[in-house]
């Protein structure tokens, strides 16, 4: 089971600290595009967190099911409306397994980079594959590497400069690995936290999708459905395991 890191004292200040996901702008087309994929089919996702794609997609009327390794993001999601809802398994995404079978599974939000290792990962897509049904789809949301806006011998880049927040990414080019770094200010402290990834390529997630038996369907710059280019700084993508 992979490191814990988002535990009792991430969990609490988690949905305030990411709240331009919450914007109905992102989340809007999110849910809609996991309620066309799930149809009227039971829905999987892994890492549920404190459940802000779960619940919405919950009360669109798709049933939800979550796996969650921090019991303190639960805790966070079982204080919001209509989580009861919502069944969450304990345990790490790549392994635990839930009960049932499901249309869709998916997990949003970059969360398979914090699976640390390449056998992580493919561990992670079989675990989708066996919890789908035949016809039954995973989708991913994740970023595209950035390594060539990185200069020349330089391994740290900002992704967000604020008056009350920093935040940048250092990497190790070598290893396939980099740390998130995040810097606020709560009012007369600095708080600090970081997270480490696994950076993965989209032809690598293929890869790891054939392993699992299932073969890409669809791959688009984000929720909205615009082309996916050699621009694009995210993707969600679309493997099916076959009927």
């Amino acid at each position: 089971m992979h490191e814990n890191f988002f535990d009792k004292d991430v969990a609490p200040g988690y949905d305030a600290n990411s709240a331009d996901m919450f914007d109905p702008a992102i989340l809007g087309p999110t849910v809609d595009f996991l309620a066309e994929r799930a149809g009227d089919g039971p829905a999987l996702e892994l890492a549920i967190g404190t459940g802000r794609v779960g619940l919405p997609l919950s009360q669109r009327g798709t049933p939800v099911h979550g796996i969650e390794l921090s019991e303190a993001m639960v805790e966070q999601l079982r204080r919001k409306a209509d989580s009861d809802k919502i069944t969450v398994t304990i345990g790490d995404m790549a392994t635990t397994r839930a009960p049932g079978s499901f249309k869709l599974v998916y997990l949003v939000y970059n969360t398979i980079t914090n699976l640390l290792t390449q056998d992580e990962q493919v561990e992670c897509f079989r675990n989708a594959a066996a919890h789908l049904e035949p016809g039954g789809c995973f989708v991913i949301e994740v970023f595209v590497p950035e390594l060539q806006r990185l200069p020349p011998g330089e391994t740290a880049r900002p992704f967000h400069v604020g008056e009350h927040q920093l935040g940048f990414d250092t990497f190790d080019l070598v290893n396939q690995r980099l740390v998130s770094h995040h810097y606020r200010v709560d009012g007369e402290r600095l708080v600090y936290s970081h997270s480490p990834h696994r950076y993965v390529w989209p032809a690598e997630l293929d890869l790891m999708a054939k392993l699992a038996g299932m073969r890409l369907r669809e791959r688009w710059d984000g929720w909205s459905g615009s082309p996916f280019t050699a621009e694009s700084r995210t993707h969600v993508s679309v493997w099916e395991k076959p009927a």
